[in-house]
Formats: C-alpha cells, sequence, structure tokens
C-alpha cells in the first residue's frame, strides 16, 4: 500500500494512492484509520514530504562501493539530520551561494510506526511503516571544512534548509534488504545499487540506534548512499528513484 501526505484546498492530509487518485484517511496512520470516499486525482492535490518527522537519523559509509578503499566502520555510523531540512516531491532544493559543492545522495529511507526502545534485529522490521525515497544532500566543502577546524561534525552540510528532500510517498509492502536504487541528475544515472549491498541491513540499523534513543512514530532512518556522488548545479534536476517505491524528483536553485 502506499500511503501520500498532500495539500488539497488548504488543507494537510494523508491518503491511499489507488493509481492515479488519492483517497483520503480518516485516522492516524500510525494506529487505527479508515479509508474515505473523499477522492482527488494525484495531479489536482500537492505531494508533501510523507512524514513530519520528530527526528532524522542516517547512516554514514553504509556501502563498500561508497567508502573505496577505507575500512568498513566496526558498527553503524550515525549522523542526525535536522527535521527543519525536510522538503516533499517536486520541492526546490537551495544550494547556499558559499558551496563549492553540492552532492546528491540517494538513499532508502525507513519511516518508524511506533514508539519502541532496545529493539531486537528479529523484531525490528515489525516497527517500521514503511519506506520512501530520500536525498542526504551534503556540502561536500562544509563537511571537510567544518570537521576539520571546529570539529562541528556536519550540522550544516547534512542539514541545512532543503537538504533533506523525501517522497514521493511511503511504500509499506516492501522487503529493504533488495531494491535497485539509482540517483540520476539532469537525466544522467550517477549511481545504480541494490539495498542487499548495504553493510548494516534496516534490521541491524534500528537494533543499533534504539539501544540509545528511544524512536517514535514519524521518526525517519536514511540508510546511506553508494557509490560516487554528484554534484547538483543551479538549475539541476535530480531523481531518486527506487524500485518498488518510486521517484523522488526536485530542483536545484542557487540561493538569492
Amino acid at each position: 500500500m502506499r500511503i501520500a501526505r498532500y495539500e488539497a484546498h488548504g488543507d494537510v492530509h494523508y491518503g491511499v494512492i489507488d493509481g492515479d487518485n488519492v483517497a483520503a484517511i480518516d485516522g492516524d496512520i500510525f494506529g487505527d484509520y479508515t479509508v474515505t470516499d473523499h477522492v482527488h486525482k494525484l495531479s489536482d492535490v500537492k505531494l508533501l514530504a510523507p512524514v513530519a518527522p520528530g527526528k532524522i537519523l542516517a547512516m554514514g559509509l553504509n556501502y563498500t562501493s561508497h567508502i573505496g578503499d577505507r575500512p568498513a566502520p566496526p558498527y553503524p555510523m550515525v549522523f542526525h539530520k535536522t527535521p527543519t531540512s525536510v522538503i516533499g516531491p517536486e520541492d526546490t532544493i537551495v544550494r547556499p551561494k558559499e558551496v563549492e559543492r553540492l552532492d546528491a545522495e540517494g538513499e532508502l529511507v525507513a519511516i518508524i510506526k511506533d514508539t519502541c526502545k532496545n529493539v531486537s534485529k528479529e523484531d525490528a522490521l515489525n516497527h517500521v511503516l514503511g519506506y520512501t525515497c530520500g536525498n542526504d544532500v551534503s556540502a561536500r566543502d562544509w563537511q571537510r571544512r567544518d570537521r576539520n577546524e571546529n570539529n562541528s561534525d556536519w550540522w550544516r552540510a547534512k542539514s541545512a534548509d532543503t537538504f533533506s528532500p523525501m517522497g514521493p510517498w511511503i511504500e509499506t509492502d516492501l522487503d529493504p534488504h533488495a531494491q535497485h536504487l539509482r540517483t540520476r541528475v539532469n537525466g544522467t544515472e550517477e549511481q545504480n545499487e541494490s539495498t542487499a549491498h548495504l553493510i548494516f541491513d534496516v534490521p541491524t540499523m534500528i537494533e543499533f540506534i534504539s539501544r540509545y534513543v528511544t524512536l517514535e512514530a514519524g521518526d525517519c532512518i536514511y540508510t546511506g548512499t553508494p557509490g560516487t556522488t554528484s554534484n547538483m548545479d543551479d538549475g539541476a534536476i535530480c531523481e531518486i528513484d527506487i524500485d518498488g517505491v518510486g521517484i523522488l524528483r526536485n530542483s536545484v536553485k542557487l540561493e538569492s
């Protein structure tokens, strides 16, 4: 099932997608709800980021193809992205004027469905509502400079406004272990790999994170990016395409 968050007539709703239509949900997508007969054409609504997360945890160095000759990390390398960095499909990624390189990082995103702590790997997927596409937008020069100069790590390189696109919807029936992920910038394919190649799979991430941090409904886990990433210049169109989910598309605009 595909669950979308959308705006229609000035109001925000959740709904279930059926073909080219979306039927509004009455209730809580993280609890009990019913699908109503209030239906819109998808072309008549604005799709939003599929959730408004309380917190976002993201994985670094989680594909062998991305870390190159460096050794694989001994445990999941987790960092935070701010909820204020979230935008939805077709929204604009703002490229700060002072950034020299702004990279697209296509990722599968897991969306937590309930409050959970100290989750086992065996039980982890029972706490996932579904999955969406994400772009862990990364200002590479900020990433290097902040880490080296003042030890403030990736706070702006990964979490500046508009740096966490998500969408286009939540797919609830998906095997996160073997989905193909592709990233295209201006139509050129820059990343192409299966989530089967994650160093730490989704259950391992949830087990590790929930040992230290209580996860709550709507929290998001960006699972890491494969291969080599590509710069996004002013005017670029970036697409994150994941089998079984859909395509997250965003344009890039230089900060005014």
